[in-house]
């Protein structure tokens, strides 16, 4: 995760010598914290969405006793009551601290896509340059989803599911820094997609049917995402902060 933000500093540095001016190191915590928050908590509402569509459409049903994750985890180590129903006020407390955590992590993604590839693919048409990214950053990952890293099934269905995914992300990634002018909400974001709406995803679906549906990145979550992506794109988003 580390290569696109190696690509984009070798190609400011020695190649177009453009240097890091625009390239949103600082944080700007005071002036954007609303953005931050947007990145931090989004998955949670993309989660929820998903639990209830699931549920709604009978396409899987969310275990909240945790047992299901336990066995597909640790086969024969769950407890037959699954765990305590309060442990849920825990999980997503330690999610988000783990979502800060790991955002130097995602730096070196964000860096990359949103900090240099996708401003400058169709520099007048932020739309067009989100879904070519989404649709680049995909094929990116193709090399791990065909080893089943998003999709234990590897199908053309949760490929297909994943690259819409990405498309919707950057839309919503490539948002969170022009509003923030740092490239460290969007690393929020992503860390928090993973840690927190991955992570939570897994708990409450593995081991269930149809997990290209059910998945952070899958089927169902389209939705909730496109739904964002209408808010930004009705508020005349996505717009590059002065």
């Amino acid at each position: 995760m580390l290569a696109p933000a190696a690509a984009a500093f070798i190609v400011r540095r020695w190649v177009t010598r453009e240097g890091f001016a625009d390239a949103g190191l600082r944080p700007n915590l005071r002036r954007s914290w609303r953005i931050y928050l947007i990145a931090w908590i989004h998955p949670l509402a993309v989660i929820a969405v998903v639990v209830v569509l699931a549920a709604g459409l009978g396409v899987s049903q969310p275990d909240f006793t945790l047992g299901r994750a336990l066995e597909t985890l640790a086969p024969g180590a769950a407890p037959e009551a699954g765990l305590p129903a309060a442990l849920w006020l825990l999980i997503p407390v330690q999610l988000l601290i783990t979502s800060v955590v790991v955002s130097p992590l995602l730096f070196g993604e964000e860096f990359g896509w949103r900090g240099y590839l996708q401003p400058r693919l169709f520099p007048g048409n932020p739309i067009v340059s989100a879904v070519a990214t989404g649709l680049i950053w995909s094929a990116w990952h193709l090399p791990l989803n065909l080893r089943g890293y998003n999709d234990p099934s590897r199908s053309a269905l949760g490929l297909i599911a994943f690259t819409g995914s990405c498309i919707f992300l950057s839309l919503i990634f490539g948002w969170l820094h022009n509003r923030s002018g740092s490239i460290w909400a969007p690393s929020l974001g992503h860390a928090a997609s993973n840690s927190l709406g991955g992570s939570v995803a897994f708990l409450l679906f593995v081991g269930g049917p149809n997990w290209v549906w059910v998945s952070y990145v899958g089927l169902l979550a389209w939705m909730p995402m496109a739904a964002i992506c209408a808010w930004i794109l009705l508020r005349g988003e996505p717009r590059k902060v002065d």
